[in-house]
């Protein structure tokens, strides 16, 4: 579900791309969130991998500033 993203996957990608994969990122916490407090989530620990990937991504993005 939520692999851990590597800086040279990040690098080739530009600013549209990584914007689109932040949204995307940012509805899948949304949605297991609310997963988590109603059902409760089978892997939490996904969460946390997601955040970092938003922080990496977001952190590509400025460096290409």
């Amino acid at each position: 579900m939520a692999d851990v993203l590597k800086y040279n996957e990040i690098k080739d990608l530009d600013a549209a791309a990584i914007d689109t994969k932040v949204n995307e990122m940012r509805r899948e916490i949304f949605t297991m969130k609310m997963e988590k407090s109603t059902t409760g989530l089978e892997k939490p620990h996904n969460l946390k991998v997601l955040k970092k990937n938003i922080a990496k991504l977001l952190t590509a993005k400025a460096a290409k500033k």
